[in-house]
């Protein structure tokens, strides 16, 4: 069975608000999250989902210049 950690715990571990951290759930952007009545439960096993407004550039791109 997992082990859960709630809303709070994840953003002082993130070091991500809580809001944030609420938003990311809603949006299915961490992995097994469940919800039960109004608190977020994620598996403590659950690493901190990359920041979808950066992407990697590529090699080639960056040459061109």
């Amino acid at each position: 069975m997992f082990d859960y950690m709630n809303v709070k715990e994840a953003a002082e571990k993130w070091g991500l608000s809580e809001r944030r951290i609420q938003v990311l759930c809603a949006t299915n952007r961490i992995p097994d999250v469940m919800r039960i009545s109004n608190v977020w439960l994620i598996p403590k096993t659950a690493s901190k989902p990359k920041d979808g407004r950066f992407k990697k550039r590529d090699k080639e791109e960056s040459d061109n210049e």
